[in-house]
């Protein structure tokens, strides 16, 4: 039986990355939250494969031939989990959608929280974790997200910028409109709506395996934050730039003063260098900066695609039909 366009209800968006194991499990507990919610006729699972090294996009296939409401997408390169969504966004049906993490982290039950949270009129829905179950480095790097996109991004303050979150269809439709190769979701939603609201949720541990969030990946979704919604890194080192000017000029004037009132002052060769290691240390930190800055820019002059979708289940199901 297939699902009707008009009618469906919620989309549910999944980037998957080496969680082959977890995803029949993922689809059973969603199904279960659907029935119970009686929303199991007008939803729909679109699982986007980001191209791990496991056999995820067998399982996807497997899950879409069985489930009429699981929905397959096949990257051909790895796009990282923003990006990911965001080829998932791209092919969303309901009128609510709703995105989650693949590793069960995330209950399914809360989804109907969601719903009824956007049918009381926000547009954007995040949920709040009661008992975290992340390594304390990754909490302590999500407080430090959390202040930077405060900052940066004029984040409500106590809003929690999670993962498992949910939206009207009009602000997916905004967000698509995005096509920088670097993609951060929750600035894209910062950028198009100020109607927010909050469900609390019961956060699990992970199902099976390890998370595939390291130090490295959280710096990069910093700097993608940092870089491709504000200035104010540029606008940081001006004004560092302008301040280390300033007290140079003051340096110097000290300096001849000092030498001019005492001429047995002797040199101070540590001080100068500490001087000239710190001030280079700023000016490559700048420079670094502004090529980070100039580099995206090239990379989308450049036209360099967010993602590159190999296939899908709904084309191979009709490659299947014509044959």
């Amino acid at each position: 039986m297939s699902i009707d366009n008009e009618t469906l209800k919620l989309s549910i968006v999944v980037p998957v990355y080496r969680s082959a194991a977890i995803l029949p499990v993922l689809v059973q507990q969603i199904e279960a939250a659907m029935i119970k919610e009686e929303l199991a006729e007008v939803f729909e699972i679109i699982l986007v494969n980001d191209a791990g090294p496991d056999n995820s996009w067998h399982v996807i296939q497997s899950l879409a031939a069985t489930h009429n409401f699981v929905r397959g997408i096949n990257l051909r390169k790895n796009a990282g989990q923003h990006n990911a969504i965001m080829a998932g966004l791209n092919h969303v049906r309901g009128r609510i959608v709703a995105i989650m993490d693949d590793d069960l982290q995330h209950p399914p039950s809360a989804l109907g929280d969601i719903v009824r949270a956007l049918e009381n009129g926000h547009d954007v829905c995040y949920t709040k974790y009661l008992n975290r179950q992340h390594a304390w480095w990754k909490q302590a790097g999500s407080r430090f997200n959390d202040c930077v996109a405060t900052l940066l991004l004029s984040k409500p303050k106590g809003l929690y910028l999670s993962s498992f979150k949910g939206m009207r269809r009009e602000i997916a439709e905004e967000i698509i409109k995005y096509d920088g190769p670097y993609t951060y979701i929750d600035g894209l939603i910062l950028d198009v709506t100020e109607s927010f609201t909050t469900v609390e949720i019961a956060h699990q541990a992970r199902y099976d395996g390890e998370s595939n969030y390291n130090f490295r990946r959280l710096l990069s979704l910093w700097l993608k934050m940092a870089t491709s919604f504000s200035i104010l890194p540029l606008r940081i080192a001006t004004y560092v730039g302008f301040i280390l000017s300033a007290l140079s000029l003051f340096m110097v004037a000290f300096v001849i003063v000092a030498k001019m009132l005492h001429p047995e002052f002797p040199p101070g060769w540590a001080s100068l260098i500490a001087v000239i290691l710190f001030i280079g240390g700023v000016q490559t930190l700048c420079i670094g900066m502004v090529g980070e800055y100039l580099g995206r820019t090239y990379l989308k002059l450049n036209h360099r695609r967010q993602f590159i979708i190999g296939t899908t289940t709904w084309q191979e199901a009709k490659s299947c039909e014509k044959t």
